[in-house]
């Protein structure tokens, strides 16, 4: 496991505050490309979670769709990703209502989750991280949960406050 288990106030491991973000591109739900490099000039939130229709994961992302004009006010890019495929991303996406992108770290598996330190290789899955990053892609805050437990709204709010 390349993940620890941390409180929702403990930061994510692997990546550090203060660097630049990891680049990387991955297809949307729709199976548009998604590059990290691209978003430069706009604030960036990565959201690592493990499966889409799982019972956290999908409260999780729904809250965070409730609350996407908190994000949208300030700017930030909301990203979402996990190790399912395109496909279902796509029909998890139709099934919830989300606008924002879910992005599919397929294949390789789990490549870009472990380029951030957050995939765990024993379980196939990202870990629950997320990473909020400034204009010029540097990390600016993080935070992880562990595994079977959510992250709070109010530890997003806290994150767009950083950036």
């Amino acid at each position: 496991m390349l993940f620890p288990a941390t409180d929702d106030a403990g930061p994510a491991q692997g990546v550090k505050l203060g660097e630049v973000a990891p680049d990387f591109s991955l297809a949307n739900q729709f199976g548009e490309p998604i590059s990290l490099s691209g978003l430069r000039g706009s604030p960036v939130v990565l959201v690592f979670y493990p499966f889409a229709f799982s019972g956290i994961c999908t409260g999780e992302l729904c809250q965070l769709s409730e609350n996407l004009a908190d994000f949208q006010a300030r700017g930030v890019r909301l990203l979402a990703i996990s190790v399912d495929s395109k496909y279902t991303l796509r029909s998890y996406a139709r099934a919830e209502g989300f606008t924002f992108d879910l992005l599919a770290d397929f294949w390789p598996h789990g490549e870009v989750a472990s380029r951030y330190g957050v995939f765990d290789a024993q379980l196939g899955m990202a870990g629950r991280s997320t990473f909020a990053l400034d204009r010029a892609g540097v990390v600016r805050d993080s935070f992880s949960t562990p595994t079977g437990q959510a992250r709070s709204l109010e530890r997003y709010r806290q994150s767009l406050a950083a950036l």
